[in-house]
């Protein structure tokens, strides 16, 4: 098994899933309604905790403690997709990033769960168990919205038309892809959108959206590489902040 490769992708995996923790995390106290505020906070906390799993496996593979893999590295060492990135902007936007995303982990665990990595696949079988929460909520309140018509679907149409070109970002393939797949670990990052797309296009339709041209995909490549956008760097000062004060500090 190429070690190189597997690090790499947990890496993608650990750091998509603290990015857009702490970006849902955001919403805490300015959610519309009270049970949304409520919603995203708990799915924050979720994806934090799935991030912290994934480097767990990650140090048992020789890398640093959790804790230091999450608060001290700069943003060119983090593998995150563009996708989580970005600001939370208007509820219609979160919503329309949580569905594309949630879905492309459904997709990602359901392959990750056959994985020939016995720890990563035992932990993909648990962590789609917990996810199909998300899922749910995304799905039901994308349904709510695209079908109520007027202002709600045209909100949740602008949403969807700047979010669906960046979420192909979710699967950039990397310089490692081939290993991945000779070795057994998860299929190609093509046959992973594929499969993504056959499973959001047409609910997306269900829900009266329509579902927009990407364009070029390629255009929202980078992250997996250490090219980020000009949001993350903000981020990852304010997310590390406490732990920047004191990083020697037991907790």
């Amino acid at each position: 098994m190429h070690i190189p490769a597997l690090k790499d992708l947990l890496y993608r995996l650990a750091d998509d899933k603290l990015i857009i923790g702490h970006r849902n995390s955001e919403w805490i106290g300015l959610g519309p309604i009270l049970e949304e505020d409520i919603a995203f906070a708990s799915m924050a906390q979720d994806e934090v905790g799935h991030a912290y799993v994934y480097y767990q496996l990650l140090h048992e593979l020789g890398e640093a403690e959790p804790d230091t893999i999450a608060f001290a590295r700069t943003a060119e060492a983090f593998r995150c997709c563009h996708l989580v990135e970005y600001p939370i902007g208007d509820y219609a936007f979160s919503l329309v990033r949580h569905f594309l995303f949630d879905m492309a982990d459904k997709v990602r665990l359901a392959a990750l769960s056959e994985s020939a990595y016995a720890p990563l696949a035992e932990l993909a079988r648990k962590l789609a168990r917990e996810e199909k929460y998300h899922q749910m909520h995304a799905r039901t309140f994308m349904r709510q919205l695209g079908q109520a018509g007027h202002e709600a679907n045209a909100r949740m149409q602008a949403a969807l038309d700047e979010v669906y070109p960046v979420a192909f970002s979710l699967f950039e393939p990397t310089v490692h892809t081939d290993t991945l797949v000779r070795d057994g670990i998860q299929p190609d990052e093509d046959t992973l959108m594929k499969t993504w797309r056959q499973e959001v296009e047409p609910y997306l339709r269900s829900c009266n959206l329509l579902v927009p041209d990407p364009g070029d995909i390629t255009l929202h490549f980078g992250g997996r590489g250490g090219h980020h956008t000009e949001h993350l760097p903000p981020l990852l000062l304010e997310m590390t902040e406490v732990f920047a004060l004191d990083p020697q500090a037991k907790w």
